[in-house]
This record gives structure tokens, sequence and C-alpha cells, in this order.
């Protein structure tokens, strides 16, 4: 699909897709860097996908976006019709949709070695307690 055609979309449908897109990423880093049981595995990935990581991750992200992946996460951050659920605050679920919303154009739009340096680069930045374990 084309930039253009991925862009309208709805900044929810693109989070939608982006939430699996992001998910994916994270599970296929794990168990490439960990040989452990499902379980463990499950509650590695819970550290990342959480709306407070997702969150700080649009934070480090923003300085590295251009003009049109700036605009999906504000497009993904303002977007209404959220419900929030109780683990999280407002304020991170909607910088966590805008960070879902960037992955999910960049995935429809076949931009996937961009996809792969962002996301790389929020796992730089943000290290986890499964990072630390070898």
């Amino acid at each position: 699909m084309t930039e253009k055609e991925a862009f309208a979309y709805s900044p929810n449908a693109l989070a939608f897709y982006g939430d699996g897109v992001y998910e994916v990423l994270v599970r296929d880093r794990l168990i490439k860097a960990h040989q452990t049981n499902a379980g463990q595995l499950h509650n590695m990935a819970v550290e990342r996908v959480r709306a407070s990581y997702q969150s700080e991750a649009g934070s480090v992200l923003e300085p590295l976006l251009n003009e049109r992946e700036t605009d999906i996460l504000r497009r993904g951050r303002n977007a209404g019709g959220l419900s929030v659920p109780k683990s999280a605050k407002p304020s991170e679920y909607r910088r966590a949709t805008g960070l879902e919303a960037l992955f999910g154009y960049l995935a429809l739009s076949g931009q996937q070695e961009r996809l792969e340096e962002l996301f790389n680069a929020v796992c730089e930045a943000l290290p986890t307690e499964s990072d630390k374990v070898v």
C-alpha cells in the first residue's frame, strides 16, 4: 500500500493495526534473546507493551521523526473514542495510541526498515529488566 493510502486510514484504525505490529516486534526480540518458558516471555513482553512504556517510547522517537511521521503520531495521540483502561493514565494511553498509530502506518505502507530502526531506537533508549537478563 502507498504512504498516501496508509495515511488515509483513521488514527484509531492505524493504532489497532500498529498494536499488533508492535507486539510482534517485541515478541520477536524476546524470543531471539531469551531461551525461557512462555510465561516468562509473556511477563517480559508486558514490560514493553504497557501504555506507560509506549508513552515514553513515543517521547524518545519524536526527535527522530520526519514531518509525516510526526503528524501520524500526533493524530494518534489526539484520536477520539478511546476507552482508557484502569491500569493507565489517560495522557499515557493517548501517547501510547500515537505510537501504535505510527507503527501501524509504517507497517501498512511497507516501511519495514524504518519500523525496525525506530523500534531499535526505543529498545536502546528504554531498556527493561528483561534486557539485563542474559
